[in-house]
């Protein structure tokens, strides 16, 4: 059978609902899409910013020379369910004519006399060891997977809301249109009991 409907020409059997479905798909396909720039620039920025914090943590972090006073023991971590870790009263001299003791991480082969490294800040007190470049990745990419993530959510649950309330409407107009032409087509089924009889 032959179309002599003319190139571009509306499809009459295309509802408006169809075409509302459409837009709301293309509508999600793009706000992934904006997400993955999103997660992406959240990423890049996260890292600039840790890595010149890093930058500037570094200058103020020295590692010095100790010696172990007494053997080792094990401290348990800050949270719960944190795995011990190997410590050992240890001293040192920074600046020349400060000397400091504390109790700090040290390997677990550590015998009393042994000398260790420690990260000390300008005072000389113990600190942390400024953080490496895997540890600025990881945060930029946890930041940047968490906006990707949160923007696919979000557009995901307004296009399906969107589609649900397309739907209600698509589906109140069938009803509609139902109860104008069933006075003279009665082939249509009625849900419940006796749908079938007659």
């Amino acid at each position: 059978m032959d179309d002599d409907r003319t190139p571009g020409a509306a499809n009459p059997l295309r509802r408006k609902a169809d075409r509302t479905r459409v837009l709301l798909h293309a509508a999600f396909a793009v706000a992934c899409l904006l997400a993955v720039v999103c997660g992406i620039a959240v990423g890049r920025a996260v890292w600039i910013d840790a890595g010149h914090a890093a930058e500037t943590l570094a200058r103020h972090r020295h590692v010095v020379t100790a010696t172990a006073v007494d053997g080792t023991s094990y401290r348990t971590g800050p949270r719960p369910g944190d795995r011990p870790v190997v410590v050992a009263p240890v001293t040192w001299q920074y600046p020349a004519d400060r000397r400091h003791a504390d109790t700090v991480p040290v390997p677990a082969q550590t015998r009393k006399g042994d000398t260790v490294a420690v990260w000390v800040d300008d005072r000389g007190d113990a600190a942390t060891a400024p953080p490496v470049t895997a540890d600025l990745a990881l945060r930029a990419f946890g930041f940047g997977a968490a906006a990707l993530t949160g923007g696919v959510l979000l557009a995901g649950a307004l296009a399906r809301l969107g589609i649900r309330l397309v739907d209600a409407r698509s589906a109140r107009a069938w009803e509609s249109e139902w109860e104008e032409v069933e006075p003279l087509w009665t082939g249509r089924l009625h849900p419940g009991p006796g749908a079938d009889d007659g």
